[in-house]
């Protein structure tokens, strides 16, 4: 099964076309969304809209704190994330509110286990931002059930809007490795790894490019992506939308 890995969409449509266009160019065989599929982006009603008609043919779909944050905005939060939740909210449907409402925060597809933040309490929304909070990721993950008569061994990520891939080497630890896009990485089944795919809707890495993941889980591949899209497009509806200028400027320059 060669797997889509899609995170922190951000209501951004032009990135999310984009990569799913890339991603059935490469010729996937399902979709897995890691949460944060609104936020930050103007176009959070069509992006729910795509994502769950693909959920309805079978995709992952997880819930990430700005999809939390849009069902229920928190009132008098001033943070930055928050900040575009109560626009969100109103930007959506009754259905795509409760549809977001009732998301899990984890799935397991085979021996791979799928969260927004840390599996360390992912109620928590902890960023796996370094080897020992990958650790804490992977030990939690480990004690937190078995597949086909071993723990999950695999756990892919969102959240932190950089590609990482953590892996177990000589020691007990695990080693932090950058990706080069579009190179394949070995992750054989019984080595130990936790991957942060990226985010399709607001890289911050200094490349505008969306970013996304393909798991060959057959092969023991995974493929860390960046795919050009029209980010001055949106951009422009971030504009156009009255949301922060911030926002927009981000995305044209991938910070």
């Amino acid at each position: 099964m060669r797997l889509a890995l899609l995170s922190d969409l951000h209501a951004n449509w032009q990135a999310l076309s984009a990569c799913l266009s890339h991603a059935q160019a490469q010729g996937v065989d399902g979709h897995a969304f890691l949460g944060d599929l609104v936020g930050y982006g103007a176009d959070p009603g069509q992006v729910l809209d795509q994502v769950m008609a693909l959920h309805a043919q079978g995709a992952q779909v997880l819930q990430g704190n700005h999809d939390a944050m849009a069902v229920s905005p928190p009132p008098g939060e001033a943070s930055l994330g928050a900040s575009t939740s109560g626009w969100t909210h109103g930007q959506l449907n009754r259905a795509q509110r409760d549809y977001l409402a009732q998301l899990p925060l984890t799935a397991t597809v085979e021996h791979v286990l799928l969260v927004h933040a840390s599996a360390d309490k992912p109620e928590a929304w902890r960023y796996v931002d370094g080897e020992r909070a990958a650790m804490a990721c992977l030990d939690a993950a480990r004690g937190g059930g078995v597949v086909d008569g071993v723990p999950p061994n695999h756990v892919m990520v969102g959240h932190v809007h950089h590609q990482t891939l953590y892996y177990q080497g000589a020691g007990r630890g695990l080693m932090p490795f950058r990706p080069t896009p579009g190179v394949g990485v070995p992750v054989p089944r019984l080595r130990a790894c936790v991957a942060t795919v990226g985010s399709v809707g607001q890289p911050r890495d200094g490349d505008p490019r969306a970013m996304y993941a393909i798991y060959d889980m057959r092969a023991g591949r995974l493929i860390f992506h960046r795919v050009p899209y029209d980010h001055a497009a949106a951009a422009q509806a971030i504009r156009q939308a009255g949301l922060p200028e911030y926002f927009a400027h981000r995305l044209e320059t991938g910070r």
